[in-house]
């Protein structure tokens, strides 16, 4: 059923439970201050657009739904997210095809936008409006036609536009059906051209390391990066080459951060007249309670405790 939504955060978990539907597994602040993003969300019959407006450095790692195409495009003045090794420019847009998993970083305030549509109806459209089978790689770069990125552009800002205004209009069925049409026909003849990049393997296979590496991230307490080497079985350069050049961050760093992020998550849950703050700690990864509480007060503004004794 057609129908739009504006949302204003100020909690990450927040923010990665509104995206969750379109792929959203994890969103890891690394800047600091106090969090702050403006989310979109328009649906239409087949497409979902999306705008978001963040302001501190973060790590998304995302997961394109399985019979679902991805399509990112910029939005305003600020930078848009890095996709792992893939940064967008001026002009361009990014696709990922079902069931990829990948990492958009920021560094600072972003803004993006983006397309979500059944890869099914993406093939059948372009099929019929090229007269050939559209690619859907798994990762690619394009640089469209300035009229049909332009007309794109156009499209998914005025639906955005009319969706903050909180106008119903995109509420009524032969209006959204209208728009939809229109934004898959200037989707269609903006990815009629061949990419400018398309993902290799040796990236692939960068990509595919790190989502398993968030795998075993999930384990209580997480294996140190020694073992995470071992399971993955690559070196521990190879793990730091990956990391760096993906998340921006090394191995450990970014193994401490998921671990306070689950930490903190535990500790809002537990009740504060069973659980204990050192418990917490242990069970993430964190053997030293007194440095766990004066690097979680750094990251978040107050103390594990005060977190416990929240709930």
């Amino acid at each position: 059923m057609p129908g739009s939504v504006t949302s204003l955060f100020s909690e990450p978990d927040e923010f990665q439970v509104a995206l969750r539907e379109d792929g959203l597994l994890n969103l890891l602040v690394t800047g600091s201050g106090q969090f702050r993003a403006r989310l979109t969300q328009v649906t239409l019959h087949s497409l979902r657009l999306s705008a978001g407006d963040e302001y501190l450095s973060r790590i998304a790692f995302v997961a394109v739904p399985a019979d679902m195409f991805l399509v990112t495009l910029p939005l305003g003045d600020r930078p848009a997210p890095i996709w792992d090794r893939v940064e967008m420019r001026v002009g361009e847009m990014i696709t990922f095809g079902p069931g990829q998993r990948l990492h958009a970083r920021s560094h600072g305030p972003c803004q993006w936008g983006a397309i979500r549509l059944p890869v099914a109806d993406f093939v059948q459209y372009g099929r019929a409006l090229m007269g050939a089978t559209p690619i859907v790689p798994a990762v690619a770069r394009w640089q469209p036609p300035r009229a049909a990125l332009r007309q794109l552009r156009h499209l998914h800002q005025a639906a955005v536009r009319t969706a903050e205004a909180r106008s119903g209009v995109l509420a009524d069925s032969e209006v959204a059906h209208g728009l939809e049409q229109q934004m898959i026909h200037a989707l269609v003849e903006s990815l009629s051209v061949a990419p400018v990049y398309e993902e290799t393997e040796p990236a692939r296979r960068h990509r595919g390391t790190l989502a398993r590496f968030e795998e075993l991230l999930e384990a209580e307490p997480p294996p140190n990066v020694t073992a995470i080497g071992n399971a993955l079985g690559v070196s521990q350069r190879m793990l730091r080459e990956c990391c760096k050049k993906n998340l921006g961050i090394d191995p450990s760093g970014y193994r401490r951060l998921r671990g306070m992020q689950r930490a903190r998550r535990a500790l809002r849950d537990e009740n504060p007249d069973i659980a204990s703050v050192s418990a917490v700690a242990r069970r993430y990864g964190f053997r030293d309670p007194g440095r766990f509480a004066v690097n979680y007060r750094a990251l978040y503004g107050e103390t594990p405790s005060a977190t416990l004794g929240r709930r």
